[in-house]
């Protein structure tokens, strides 16, 4: 089993910034995913960022070049820094991990992520 537990999440005003953090622990293979989705009431949950246990990443276009996703592997927290936030940033960010037994790409395909944290709230006004 994995645990994932999110924080930082907070309210701030557009143009401002936050680092959201995701504490993983239990058995996590050495070939993994990691990725940020994000849900906003009434809609379906959308990828923001992975990372790949390689190293390698890929984001969302709608916050590409303003979020960076990055892991401390000494103390297996995988890291969301946000910013230039803006209003439709709003939402419940959720942190998501995928154990692989050989390589494959790194998505965002909600169904390929068994292990899902609690979420944390990330509200931007104007």
């Amino acid at each position: 089993q994995v645990q994932l537990a999110e924080s930082g999440g907070g309210s701030v005003q557009a143009g401002e910034s936050l680092r959201l953090s995701c504490a993983a622990s239990g058995r996590i293979s050495s070939i993994y995913c990691m990725a940020w989705f994000r849900q906003v009431p009434g809609e379906e949950r959308e990828g923001v960022a992975v990372r790949h246990s390689g190293g390698s990443t890929n984001y969302a276009d709608s916050v590409q070049g303003r979020f960076t996703i990055s892991k401390d592997n000494a103390k297996n927290t995988l890291y969301l820094q946000m910013n230039s936030l803006k209003p439709e940033d709003t939402a419940m960010y959720y942190c998501a991990l995928r154990n692989d037994d050989w390589w494959r790409p790194c998505t965002t395909n909600r169904a390929d992520f068994r292990y899902w944290g609690q979420g944390t709230q990330v509200t931007v006004s104007s």
